[in-house]
């Protein structure tokens, strides 16, 4: 199994909601799609908020989704990637 990063986009994320700093997630998330040369408004970013499994560090899991406001499919590559944890 592989290591978990603590520096991936995910584990930030799921740092601030632990943190109650859920405010910042989303401004997290944009400076992310900037990054990758993608325009954050064009996406709508949600957070959906989840026990963690057994045997993690954290109390909750976080999953973050990403729609494009045009209605066309986010692709693939890009929503795997928002929730790498390695």
């Amino acid at each position: 199994m592989p290591r978990l990063d603590p520096y991936t986009l995910r584990m930030q994320i799921i740092r601030l909601f632990e943190n109650k700093q859920s405010f910042f997630a989303t401004i997290k998330v944009q400076d992310w799609l900037k990054e990758r040369q993608l325009d954050p408004n064009n996406y709508e970013i949600l957070f959906h908020e989840k026990p963690a499994p057994p045997g993690s560090i954290h109390v909750i899991d976080i999953e973050i989704e990403l729609r494009r406001k045009d209605g066309e499919p986010v692709e693939d590559w890009l929503q795997d990637d928002v929730n790498s944890c390695v």
